[in-house]
């Protein structure tokens, strides 16, 4: 094993243990492997630039910047009264309300942690208010932060095409179905949590009510119908329909429900900025670290590897998903996707996986990692929000996360589960 695998494989894993963040532990182990290698280090900053140069990405501070402004315009307030008015008589239907509201979100921002903000900075203290449990709350409003990633536009779809050269349009319908079976999961466990612990039902809407969360709600029930019919009839690309969504976003967050004014723009952006940095900077230094690795054709030679050692389809499908799942533990998420990226399409080429299946595949992993502890992002927004420790908010999650895990083997082993929209 030469030094530059040792250092790319087994340093990159010390930086991490260490608590090195992400972004540095990628570049100071570049740095070292030029120095050992004797290659100019200009070398990283010319991939750096050309690893943030791909106009998709462009898609992801927008599709930032957009969550934050529906979530200060008011728009996401909106969202939690008209799904209110149609299930809060049921039981758990509080809890409901935080699921369908998440869906709609999600819709909207394509960010996890964005969604997991908007909706648990409201619906949190009002499910505690109402006698739930204030980590089952709280683990409700994380798990609804993991349908960012799979209902389009997905920030984590957008990630997956540029690397894998997918077309992003038709990856965004492959989690469709994922993410609307996981919001049926997470609906019975919201029903049997408020059935075991005897959680009080709410009345049942007028139709005058529901009449009024509609024509209140209806410039926030419209932007999934812009941006995805934008993309889907062909008016513009996800990364013009991210835009279309901030300048959607601002204009009714300040002219129509007018829950924002001038002077919060700057925060915004500056909430917006704080994300996106921490992911693009991921993704930048990344590209110097995949082009190492394919000169020192690790991706390609543990592909090899596998496709020799393990034959069946199935059983190497399994090890990924298990590997993946330790690692989204441990590791950021998006850090996996770019990192491990050129090995993964090696590995799903190998076995003749197709792409578009594989994609709903990885992003299905990276939506349970948001909720996993103990670094799921989704996680410590919930952390913040509620005031509780990790421990609790993760002995609450377990039976979503397993729920998530059973939609994760119905995408890996049926393809047509995930490629149901997706045109041939």
């Amino acid at each position: 094993m030469s030094i530059s695998i040792l250092l790319l494989t087994a340093g990159f894993g010390a930086l991490v243990v260490f608590g090195v963040p992400f972004a540095i532990a990628i570049g100071g182990v570049i740095m070292l492997v030029l120095i050992f290698a004797d290659i100019e280090p200009a070398f990283l900053a010319m991939q750096m630039v050309a690893g943030s140069q791909s106009f998709s990405l462009l898609a992801i501070p927008l599709f930032m910047l957009a969550g934050e402004l529906m979530s200060a315009g008011g728009m996401s307030q909106r969202l939690i009264e008209v799904a209110s008015v149609f299930v809060r008589q049921r039981t758990g239907g509080l809890a409901m309300v935080a699921v369908l509201t998440g869906l709609i979100f999600s819709s909207i921002s394509g960010s996890a942690p964005a969604t997991t903000a908007a909706i648990g900075a409201i619906m949190i203290p009002a499910m505690a208010k109402a006698g739930y449990d204030k980590a089952f709350a709280t683990s409700i409003a994380v798990s609804a932060g993991v349908l960012g990633p799979l209902i389009p536009p997905s920030i984590a779809f957008v990630i997956w095409g540029t690397i894998a050269e997918q077309s992003i349009s038709r990856l965004f319908l492959s989690g469709i179905v994922p993410g609307l079976t996981i919001v049926a999961g997470l609906l019975v466990v919201c029903h049997v949590h408020a059935k075991r612990h005897g959680i009080r039902k709410q009345e049942r809407a007028t139709w005058s009510e529901k009449r009024d969360a509609f024509v209140q709600g209806k410039w926030a029930l419209a932007s999934p119908f812009i941006v995805l019919g934008g993309i889907y009839g062909g008016v513009f690309t996800p990364t013009e329909a991210a835009g279309i969504s901030c300048v959607y976003a601002l204009i009714v967050g300040l002219f129509i429900e007018r829950g924002m004014n001038w002077r919060d723009l700057s925060g915004v952006a500056l909430r917006a900025m704080r994300t996106s940095a921490i992911v693009t900077s991921i993704i930048a230094v990344s590209a110097g670290f995949g082009v190492l690795v394919a000169q020192e054709r690790i991706a390609t030679d543990f592909a090899a590897w596998l496709s020799s050692n393990v034959t069946e389809e199935w059983l190497a499908l399994a090890g990924l998903n298990a590997a993946f799942f330790l690692l989204a533990a441990v590791m950021d998420e998006i850090a996996i996707m770019v990192i491990l990226g050129p090995m993964l399409i090696a590995i799903a080429n190998s076995f003749g996986i197709d792409p578009i299946h594989f994609g709903a595949i990885i992003v299905t992993n990276v939506a349970i990692g948001m909720a996993s502890p103990p670094v799921g992002y989704c996680l410590f927004v919930g952390m913040a929000i509620s005031g509780l420790s990790l421990y609790r908010i993760s002995k609450a999650i377990w039976p979503q996360i397993l729920i998530m895990l059973f939609v994760l083997m119905l995408t890996t082993y049926i393809p047509a589960f995930s490629l149901l929209f997706v045109p041939n």
